[in-house]
């Protein structure tokens, strides 16, 4: 990617500078990982049965361990070391647990865990064709992030994206390491949850999705219990598909929501699979104007923030 400066008139290109050591990239990760990732930092270096992990980080709002390995080596397979790296943690969550209790003073117990929503996220200046794919397929739980930096001190992380709608479950494999991580770990997809719908919510969910991804810098993440939408590390609304009705959360705090119609009820005191303390049940006969008025509140908020 081209980058340039506007100086009056004029582009002045900005140039790239790699990195020197891949342990440069590895210091400002982790010195900004919930920036960058929307994390908890646990550890550095995490050593396990032969094994050593960059970076331990964990998901808050998936309630899941998140791996993270720094690359300038473009010989390495991503597939062969995810799958080993997803293995160690299946087979030894006790010790991660502790690790964390260790790290943080903070209380987490083994079922607290989703351990089905782990993922390993990769960070590299670069990646090969190969490398990328390698992860051509929709419910792998690996991450591929390219990573730049330039000469008036930006940084620049872009996600390598798959758009294959193949299942890695269809590829036989004696891989005994990725038949253990197939069974335990979900990558879930849009189309996981609108099956759970009838027809005319099926339609009522895309109406409010595409309704929603008309925001600016909004992406579509689709986790275990929602359909989530992000506005950079921030979900702003998700919405859960049942079989005959929407329940559409949004992610505001207690009193922050201007709701005159009082469509949406308090569920701070509750708790629910989504985000926000404010829940709704939307149907076809739902107007999904107004209720597009609300989501906004939670859009310009969070892009204030």
């Amino acid at each position: 990617m081209d980058l340039y400066k506007l100086n009056n008139t004029k582009l002045e290109e900005v140039k790239n500078i790699p990195f020197k050591l891949e342990k440069d990239i590895q210091y400002l990760v982790e010195g900004n990982i919930q920036v960058l990732f929307g994390l908890e930092f646990v550890k550095t270096e995490f050593q396990l049965n032969g094994l050593r992990i960059d970076t331990l980080g964990f998901d808050q709002q998936s309630k899941s361990f998140v791996i993270i390995e720094y690359k300038k080596n473009k010989s390495y397979s991503v597939i062969d070391q995810g799958y080993s790296y997803l293995s160690l943690l299946l087979n030894n969550k006790a010790d991660f647990i502790l690790e964390y209790l260790e790290r943080t003073n903070k209380t987490l117990r083994k079922d607290d865990v989703d351990w089905s929503q782990s993922r390993v996220i990769f960070i590299s200046p670069q990646f090969t064709t190969y490398q990328k794919q390698s992860i051509e397929f929709k419910d792998l739980p690996f991450e591929l992030w390219e990573i730049k930096k330039y000469s008036n001190d930006t940084i620049v992380l872009n996600q390598h994206k798959s758009t294959s709608q193949e299942s890695v479950k269809t590829i036989s494999s004696n891989d005994d390491r990725a038949e253990q991580v197939s069974k335990e770990i979900v990558v879930y997809t849009e189309e996981d949850h609108l099956k759970k719908g009838s027809p005319e919510i099926q339609e009522l969910a895309i109406s409010l999705r595409d309704r929603i991804l008309e925001l600016d810098n909004i992406e579509m993440i689709p986790v275990k219990f929602y359909i989530g939408f992000k506005l950079q590390k921030r979900v702003i609304t998700d919405f859960e598909v049942q079989r005959t009705k929407l329940k559409l959360r949004i992610n505001l705090k207690k009193g922050q929501l201007d709701d005159p119609k009082k469509i949406f009820r308090d569920v701070s005191n509750i708790g629910t699979f989504g985000v926000g303390d404010y829940e709704a049940v939307v149907t076809p006969d739902s107007d999904l104007d107004y209720l597009m008025s609300l989501i906004k509140q939670s859009y310009n908020f969070h892009n204030s923030q």
